[in-house]
């Protein structure tokens, strides 16, 4: 899917134009861009996190030649894929939801001492 299919799946999905969808999909990749620059990350829950990592400079080799050349130190932008994204495209099941145990001391409420 490219952004113009991305584009029109969005319009169809929300009930808005395409131009519309257009917009709301250039202010969320401008959003996220903007944060990055800025250093910091943009999490989105069940979706996943977009980060910003350096890399340090390092020795790499040609393939073709295989003469060693210098790469430079870099940031780069990643992005850590959510559960609830993951379970999605993996096609398992989502786990039950667990429900918190009640101690049994909380369940039984001790009767209130009567005043005389």
């Amino acid at each position: 899917m490219n952004k113009t299919e991305l584009i029109d799946h969005i319009a169809e999905t929300a009930g808005i134009t395409k131009g519309q969808a257009n917009a709301a999909m250039d202010a969320f990749t401008d959003g996220i861009t903007s944060a990055l620059k800025k250093g910091d990350s943009v999490t989105l829950v069940g979706f996943g996190t977009f980060s910003v990592s350096e890399r340090s400079a390092r020795t790499g080799r040609n393939p073709q030649t295989g003469e060693a050349i210098k790469i430079k130190a870099r940031k780069v932008a990643k992005f850590k894929a959510g559960k609830g994204f993951s379970t999605a495209v993996s096609g398992e099941k989502a786990p039950a939801a667990k429900k918190a145990a009640a101690p049994a001391a909380a369940a039984k409420k001790a009767p209130a001492a009567k005043k005389k």
